[in-house]
């Protein structure tokens, strides 16, 4: 094998790989950035999911709804802080996501809640989920699963506040 045919395999093979990782999905002016979970701990039982949704539209839109057949029940939740105390919030009317702008689903605020996991969630794996829009439909993703005590750039680590249910 010549250096060209090297060269160009490799470079085949790379962005195989970076394809593989790429966790960016679109639909219509919505466009979700990188999904992702934390591995969880033999016995929990729920597990949450983060993203970024940006919408290019000139229209508002609203994430209504995740589906996935990794856990028995998918809600949108999120973190409100009551007197000191930080509390899990189902949102059923779903996550507006403005015009022209875009919603960060993180830990310490919005964000997917997996409940009655079906079985844990392994680092480097993926779980499969539906996302449904108000507007922009439905699209297939897969939640990346990150190591357990895996935190965002920027993120801080609020595991010894108080979270009810």
């Amino acid at each position: 094998m010549n250096f060209r045919q090297w060269a160009l395999a490799a470079t085949l093979g790379l962005s195989s790989i970076a394809s593989a990782w790429a966790h960016d999905y679109t639909i219509g002016q919505i466009r979700v950035d990188h999904p992702w979970v934390r591995a969880t701990a033999p016995g929990q039982a729920n597990g949450a999911g983060y993203m970024e949704i940006k919408n290019s539209g000139a229209n508002a839109d609203r994430l209504l709804s995740v589906n996935s057949d990794a856990a028995a029940r998918v809600e949108l939740h999120t973190i409100e802080t009551e007197n000191g105390v930080a509390r899990m919030r189902h949102v059923p009317d779903g996550i507006a996501v403005p015009a022209n702008g875009e919603v960060k689903l993180a830990p310490g605020g919005y964000h997917v809640m997996f409940l009655n996991l079906k079985q844990p969630f392994s680092q480097d794996g993926e779980i499969p989920a539906t996302l449904k829009f108000e507007k922009a439909g439905e699209v297939a993703v897969k939640f990346h699963v990150m190591p357990i005590g895996h935190m965002q750039k920027g993120e801080h680590d609020h595991s010894s506040h108080s979270m009810k249910h």
